[in-house]
Formats: C-alpha cells, structure tokens, sequence
C-alpha cells in the first residue's frame, strides 16, 4: 500500500492582498521539497473535492457555513483581525475539508496505508459557529467526525501546532469516543489548552494538554510523547491517529519561540506510526518559516514511507519542560492506568 497525498493548485488562491504570515508561498515549498527529495512521485494521489453541508455541519453550524459561502466572489473580506477570505477561498475551505475526508476514509479503509494533506486555508482554530485564526472549516474535526461516521469506535487527535486547537477541542469536549492530545506554547494565542483543561463530563481525560513555555526543543517533545501521549495513547486504543501538523514549533518560525528540528517532527511521526495498526493521517496547520516547514514535511513524509528517522540520543528534557511534563502527569493519573 502507498502513502496518500493530498495537494490542490485551488489551495494557492486563498491569498490577503497584503502580507499575511498564512500565504500560498507555505505550500509552495513544501511541495517544492517534497518534489526535491523524490518524495512526491512515490505517494498516491488522493483529489481534493468539496466538502458537502452534512459533512461539514456534523461539526459546523449551517449558518456559519452559509457565511463562508457567502465570502465567495468578493475579493477581500476579513473575519477577524486575523483570518480573511478573498475570492476563491470558500472554494479552497471546502476541498481541504472534502480531501482530508477522502485521504482518511482511504486509509480507514485500507486502500492506503498512511497520508500527508498539504491544506490551506488550516483549521483547528475553527469552532463550531465562526473562524478564527486564520481558520474557515476545522478540518481535521471535521474528518474526524466522518471516520465515526465510517464505523470507527475510537480515533486519536495529536495537535502538535505550536498554537492551542480551540476548536477541535471544543467540537470533541464531551465526545469519549475522540482523545484530543495538544502541545502548545503557553501562554499564547487562543489563550486556552491550560493543564486542566481534561474533558466535560462525559469523556475526563479524553482531552490532554501540555503547555509549554517558551524554547522546548525535541527532548522535551520526544519525553512528552513517550511520558505521557504514548501510555495514554495504547490504553485508548485508537483506530485511526489523525495529527494536526502544524510546523510552527519548529526552530526559527516566525511566530512561535519552540525549538523543533526537523529530525524531532519525523521521530514524533515515528512513534505515531506505532499506533492504530499504522494508519496515520497529517494535516497541514501552521508552520511560517519556508524553509523549516519544507524540511519538517520532507522528514515526516520519509517516514510514512518507510523510512526510518535517525534516533541520536537526546538530552534530557530541562527543568521546565519536565515541570510541565510532571504536572500533566499528576492530572491526567485519575483517567489513565498507564500513568
């Protein structure tokens, strides 16, 4: 079985006529690199295809679907201070949503082992009733939802963005069936994902969140996912890991202040790839450094492939990475044995 990919020239007309830190040039140079490094001739093509209403109202509200519609054929409109839409990008929202659907519905299915969607606009700061952060349709949510509606009993979301997935986290706050495991930097925008953030009622702990502060790197990543994300992670027995794959952790981005090489994302990829019999999805978030965000695909797409990631041994993880790791811990203990 091959790797799926998920890639749309619509994707690159989703532009701010100024300067705007989320621009088409991002997925230009991934799919530059990935075509560099001979990446991109051994994936299967997966097309990207409008999302319908039912398939984006399982997480939206119609009426801000009718909204994003709305925007189409007006050449500049803002939503916020942050996220805009020009003419073509309620288009380009609903192939990222139809194709993450399709390239996850192939792997849940068997037709393709693993898959790697390289979307605009992003979407796990999308809730349920508006955008935000640069965010139209949450489309990893709203995958998620679709793979439910597959048959699938349990799926595991990883956000590894440098930024907190307000709304994924909100679309599956009391939904025991999804576990939603975010790192982020903290404090920092939205200004949720605090430790003790673990679910409504009905699913304690199936959401974890590890802030950080400013400047983890990959020892603290890597100590994180093998601490806390991992024991969780086979306890929850996931059918399917579906990762928010935002670069912006990512040494030298531009908005975040995190320390991640390119070598820690494709280890992370790695350990993923343990789990659900493989059967791991990546959608593109953040990531605002060209060069970075073009080798940390790169590195977590050899890995989908069957490649193997170079496991140097890392230095432990600093005080304050630890800290937070041990305060998740003490958290999220009453939920999980493996802990």
């Amino acid at each position: 079985m091959a790797t799926g990919l998920v890639f749309d020239e619509r994707f690159l007309l989703h532009s701010a006529p100024y300067d705007h830190p989320e621009h088409p040039g991002r997925l230009t140079a991934i799919q530059t690199g990935l075509e560099r490094e001979g990446l991109v001739k051994l994936c299967r093509r997966v097309p990207a295809r409008l999302a319908t209403d039912s398939e984006l109202t399982a997480v939206h509200t119609a009426e801000h679907v009718r909204a994003i519609d709305a925007t189409a054929g007006r050449d500049f409109f803002e939503l916020d201070p942050d996220t805009y839409t020009s003419r073509d990008s309620a288009t380009a929202a609903r192939l990222a949503a139809g194709g993450l659907i399709d390239l996850v519905l192939a792997v849940v299915r068997g037709t393709l082992e693993n898959g790697f969607a390289l979307l605009r606009p992003p979407g796990h700061h999308a809730e349920a009733d508006h955008a935000m952060g640069f965010c139209l349709f949450n489309n990893v949510a709203v995958a998620a939802r679709a793979a439910r509606a597959d048959g699938l009993s349990r799926v595991l979301i990883v956000d590894w963005d440098v930024h907190h997935g307000n709304g994924t986290q909100n679309t599956f706050w009391d939904d025991p069936a999804v576990l939603y495991f975010s790192t982020h930097e903290w404090p920092f925008y939205p200004g949720t994902g605090a430790a003790q953030e673990t679910g409504g009622s009905a699913a304690r702990g199936r959401t974890v969140n590890l802030p950080w502060p400013a400047g983890m790197g990959d020892s603290e990543y890597l100590a994180c996912f093998d601490e806390i994300l991992l024991p969780i992670a086979r306890e929850f027995d996931p059918e399917l890991v579906l990762v928010s794959c935002g670069f912006d952790a990512a040494l030298g981005d531009l908005l975040g202040q995190m320390r991640v090489t390119a070598e820690g994302f494709a280890r992370m990829t790695k350990r993923l790839c343990g789990l659900a019999h493989g059967r791991v999805v990546l959608a593109l978030e953040g990531g605002y450094n060209l060069r970075a965000i073009a080798r940390s695909a790169a590195a977590c797409m050899s890995v989908l492939q069957g490649e193997e990631p170079i496991e140097e041994p890392l230095a432990e993880p600093n005080l304050d990475g630890q800290r937070a790791i041990d305060q998740v811990r003490q958290i999220q203990k009453p939920y999980w044995k493996n802990l």
